[in-house]
C-alpha cells in the first residue's frame, strides 16, 4: 500500500484552521500566512525523499517519525509548532488508515520533550519517536 503524504492545503485546513476553531489553547495559533517560507514545504517533503531509488525513511512509522520531528524542531511557524505537529501527525496517520491511542497529556509531554531535545542527538530522538509511535499506533 502506498503511503499518502500531507499537503500544504491539508495542513492549513486540518492542523491550522480546524485546530484553531475547535481546540482550546493557552496561546493563540498564529495566522497560517505567518509561517516561514519554505520550511513547512520542506518538513512535508523530507519523509518521502529517496536517493538512488532507496527511501531515506521507510514505512509509515519511519515517515511519521521524521515528519513529527521536523514539524517541531524546524519551527515552520512563529508559534504553535508542537500543536500543529501533533494535529498533522494525527491527520497523516488517519490518511493512511492508522491512529494513535494515547492520552493527550502524554502526547503533549512527548512533543515537549522532542522540542527540548538536543539537535546533536537527532537520530536518537527520531528513534525515540519511532518507538513511541510503535507503542501507541492502532
Amino acid at each position: 500500500m502506498k503511503i499518502k503524504s500531507v499537503t500544504i492545503l491539508e495542513v492549513e485546513y486540518v492542523a491550522h484552521k480546524l485546530a484553531k476553531e475547535t481546540m482550546k489553547w493557552n496561546e493563540p495559533i498564529p495566522d497560517f500566512g505567518s509561517r516561514f517560507p519554505g520550511k513547512l514545504e520542506s518538513c512535508l517533503a523530507i519523509p518521502f525523499q529517496s536517493f538512488g531509488g532507496k527511501l531515506f525513511y521507510k514505512g509509515l512509522v519511519g515517515k511519521a517519525s521524521i515528519l513529527f520531528y521536523l514539524l517541531i524542531k524546524n519551527h515552520p511557524f512563529e508559534n504553535g509548532n508542537k500543536r500543529i505537529a501533533m494535529t498533522t501527525l494525527f491527520y497523516f496517520l488517519y490518511k493512511n488508515k492508522k491512529w494513535l491511542r494515547v492520552d493527550n497529556q502524554e502526547l503533549y509531554n512527548f512533543a515537549k520533550w522532542v522540542a527540548e531535545s538536543n539537535p546533536k542527538l537527532k537520530n536518537e530522538t527520531i528513534s525515540a519517536i519511532r518507538k513511541f509511535l510503535e507503542t501507541y499506533i492502532i
